[in-house]
């Protein structure tokens, strides 16, 4: 790489990545032999224990699934060096952030894997012994780990981030990084001011904030342009969502349910519900929400037992529904409901486009047969959360969506690839905003006569941030291209929320950190991050449901 000396000393005299380019493919080619090794030691025990072998094993899985996680940030981090060295913009930042993440990933890969705070998966926990590590022993790669992320270099990161070259995202089209600019700049001006408020006040995102985002057709980014939409792609999508996330999280996951429900729309709906909806919630004037968990279901689509029973020429839906986000400002409720209460499990299910009038604060549910309650939640603030109660309410038949019964469940699942991408660019985002504040606190404050940030263990802390925000955005920018590449991508899209969710919350506790006391004040915006983070790995399928989807999709033939 073109940013490195042939010694593999880094510009300006910072430390340089051992032996350039070439170690990092070495890297890479090790970490793959070593996953095809746990891909084949999971599937043999899996294989063994039966049709419930995924289950009885499922840490086993999960490690693997982590494992190729971790793989597939290796290849694509690789790519997005070279993509800039290509292009003459692979500078020190860069070249460093390629080399910590080698080093650290690496090492994690042969010494053990985080899955949380408390369950460190490693290689024996697949099966492996002794030999299945022996690629990370090569001299090149086994220097790589023991050098790559030292202290020396996270320093050196934290140096380049405090002059605000957080790294070059690599983006490779001029209106994507002309997309990024604009919402950059509205994040700064007319949202991250006032995050804090509207988190502590528990206030809903003003209205005049969605006419603007609607304005610049926030809600109809992905949509077809002949139904009023932009025609813009899910990489675009994540750069927007990243850069609204960076200032509030609450704003950046408003265009969420827009997506969801021109998704189902737009890929199942008839003519009719195609041209009735699609136009109005591109432009903001439907505000769209998602009705599907239930309370004693969850991740357990299949056992939903809310009822749609027709009457006529109307739907009547009787049950409860909750995690409902922005649920009274909403004038449309995507709902999924059991149809048919013979047939088990999900081919029962059906999904309707349940119009609804949109709430006050006086009467936040005004529809006849619906009555709603708020969940009051410690982060992710800005739409409230409720739960949901139906007693007879009605739906037109001609609302149920793609006007046959029984295709609810397929309909759904073929918008989760999309919602858990747009989540590791909210992930991203979030994480972005914790490095920034936690880098101008660091250069501000000052102890002991200088300022934080001179102190490893602060600057250590930094420079691993700036790394993983980075590899993070660069899988999530993967993910999003193999979607709209047509190309399935499930087990792609939750590799990029389970590894942005987890650089999210590192992000954002280190940040706390970094401010010491002042990080538990509730006036530092940090504070609030820590809380919207941890949600990040819950909801839209938590890390445990990512990690289920992973190995499936490993262990499965997927041609």
């Amino acid at each position: 790489m073109s940013a490195h000396s042939e010694d593999g000393a880094g510009p300006a005299g910072g430390p340089g990545l051992p032996g350039g380019r070439g170690t990092l493919v070495a890297g890479l080619a090790a970490a793959e032999t070593y996953l095809e090794r746990a891909r084949a030691a999971v599937a043999a025990r899996v294989a063994a224990a039966g049709t419930d072998g995924l289950e009885r094993h499922q840490f086993a899985a999960h490690a693997l699934a982590w494992t190729a996680t971790l793989v597939e940030t290796l290849r694509q981090t690789l790519g997005w060096a070279e993509r800039l060295d290509a292009a003459g913009r692979l500078g020190e930042v860069e070249c460093l952030i390629a080399q910590a993440a080698f080093g650290e990933y690496l090492a994690q890969l042969q010494g053990g894997i985080a899955l949380s705070q408390g369950e460190i998966a490693r290689p024996a926990d697949m099966g492996l012994d002794a030999r299945a590590v022996a690629p990370f022993e090569d001299p090149a790669v086994a220097r790589l780990i023991a050098e790559g992320n030292a202290i020396a270099v996270r320093r050196r990161i934290a140096e380049l981030v405090a002059e605000g070259n957080y790294g070059d995202r690599a983006l490779g089209d001029e209106t994507l990084d002309l997309v990024r600019e604009q919402f950059g700049r509205f994040a700064d001006d007319r949202i991250a001011p006032f995050a804090n408020d509207w988190h502590r006040n528990n206030d809903l995102i003003p209205e005049a904030l969605l006419d603007e985002l609607a304005a610049l057709g926030v809600f109809g980014l992905t949509a077809e342009e002949g139904r009023g939409g932009h025609g813009m792609g899910k990489v675009a999508l994540a750069v927007v969502t990243e850069e609204l996330s960076r200032g509030y999280l609450g704003v950046g996951s408003l265009p969420t349910r827009s997506e969801i429900a021109c998704e189902l729309i737009g890929a199942h709906g008839t003519e009719e519900q195609k041209a009735k909806f699609l136009p109005a919630i591109a432009s903001g004037e439907i505000i769209p929400t998602a009705v599907f968990t239930e309370p004693n279901t969850g991740s357990d689509l299949g056992s939903l037992r809310t009822r749609a029973v027709r009457d006529g020429d109307t739907y009547r839906i009787t049950g409860q529904k909750t995690w409902i986000t922005h649920g009274a400002r909403s004038d449309l409720m995507t709902l999924l409901a059991r149809t048919d209460p013979d047939e088990p499990g999900w081919k029962g299910l059906s999904m309707f486009l349940a119009e609804k009038p949109r709430g006050t604060d006086d009467d936040p549910f005004p529809a006849p047969g619906m009555t709603g309650t708020e969940i009051e939640v410690m982060g992710y603030r800005g739409m409230r959360e409720y739960e949901l109660s139906f007693d007879g309410f009605a739906v037109a038949a001609d609302n149920l969506l793609g006007g046959h019964e029984g295709e609810g469940f397929k309909q759904l699942m073929a918008t989760f690839e999309s919602a858990r991408i747009q989540t590791g660019a909210r992930a991203v985002g979030v994480a972005q905003n914790a490095l920034e504040l936690a880098v101008a606190y660091a250069r501000d404050r000052k102890q002991f006569g200088r300022p934080i940030a001179a102190f490893d263990r602060v600057a250590g802390k930094i420079g691993w941030m700036a790394v993983e925000v980075m590899v993070a955005r660069q899988l999530t920018f993967f993910a999003a291209r193999e979607k709209d590449s047509g190309r399935r991508c499930d087990m792609e899209a939750g590799m990029a929320k389970l590894l942005a969710a987890r650089a999210a919350w590192a992000a954002a506790d280190n940040a706390v950190q970094v401010h010491g006391g002042n990080g538990y004040a509730v006036e530092f915006p940090v504070s609030r991050l820590l809380v919207d983070a941890r949600i990040l790995n819950i909801f839209e399928g938590a890390a445990e449901i990512q990690a289920q989807v992973i190995a499936r999709a490993l262990l499965a033939d997927r041609n």
